[in-house]
């Protein structure tokens, strides 16, 4: 039995009574819960959840019943007290979301915030994430981590700032989007960002999963070649600005055809016939000419 499987993996840690338990759940393919989620579901008492139908349908593949509290964005300051009230008795509740991490962009913040506050042990069971899963697929080799912005504000005002800003900022970032604005978003970010590059990623883990990488100029046409593209949920990670390379970098990734010219040339018509077959600045050129020169002759 699975939750047999997941208790042999995972049973020998502590887990400690009057505990919140921060769950992270599926973001599609239900293969990538964890024993160690699963175990801790099958052990808690109640299971704090965004949707009880979904969460439902989740333990019923589990085999197992739980009782529920709904806890959503139009609910979560009260329900947070009826959480409390539970691990206040010794209970071990469970904080899940429809898919994923809780408290990152979906419910769980302010119940975590709640039991800290009451001194409470909040235990991270960490799992599937889509903007990590997005980030790991999209080989942005520039960027040294990542901005994590979510769903951008549905007013226009707040929407165009956080395009401007993010156009501003020279590090990778992450967004979230739903379908019915993919089109907007992916229009905005080509006048903004243009020839930066962005990885979309469509319905990840799931069937219709799609993952491509493109300028951002040319997201709009991309998503208009196919109805399909529109459809699913949306990370998009907006890759870290790539330094625009100095004279002095260009300068250096000709040394193999300067150093070619250098022993059949003289100094200065190798620098010339390198400034014109590469473009690279002549200053720099002859610059690292010389130094090429002088070592040559050590």
């Amino acid at each position: 039995m699975l939750t047999q499987a997941a208790a042999a993996a995972a049973g020998a840690q502590t887990y400690p009574p009057g505990a919140l338990y921060v769950v992270a759940t599926p973001i599609g393919n239900l293969a990538d819960l964890s024993l160690r989620a699963i175990h801790v579901l099958a052990l808690v008492d109640a299971v704090a959840c965004e949707d009880t139908r979904h969460s439902a349908s989740l333990l019923r593949h589990l085999g197992l019943d739980k009782t529920l509290i709904a806890l959503h964005q139009h609910n979560e300051h009260q329900a947070t007290q009826a959480v409390l009230a539970r691990l206040a008795r010794g209970e071990r509740v469970a904080c899940v979301s429809d898919a994923g991490t809780p408290a990152i962009s979906d419910p769980g913040a302010w119940l975590v915030a709640a039991a800290h506050a009451a001194a409470h042990p909040v235990v991270a069971v960490p799992g599937p994430s889509s903007a990590v899963a997005a980030v790991s697929v999209a080989g942005d080799v520039v960027a040294s981590g990542f901005s994590f912005t979510g769903f951008l504000s549905n007013k226009a005002g707040e929407r165009e700032q956080a395009i401007k800003a993010l156009a501003a900022c020279s590090g990778a970032q992450v967004l979230f989007e739903a379908p019915h604005r993919i089109e907007a978003l992916t229009a905005a970010l080509a006048h903004s960002c243009g020839p930066r590059h962005v990885t979309l990623c469509r319905e990840l883990t799931k069937q219709f999963e799609t993952v491509i990488t493109l300028p951002a100029a040319d997201l709009p046409a991309w998503l208009a070649g196919d109805a399909n593209r529109a459809r699913g949920e949306f990370v998009l990670v907006v890759h870290a600005l790539v330094a625009p390379a100095t004279d002095v970098d260009s300068a250096l990734q000709h040394d193999a055809m300067l150093t070619t010219l250098l022993n059949e040339l003289p100094l200065k018509q190798a620098v010339t016939l390198t400034a014109q077959l590469t473009g690279a600045a002549r200053n720099a050129l002859y610059a690292r000419a010389l130094v090429l020169k002088a070592a040559v002759s050590q």
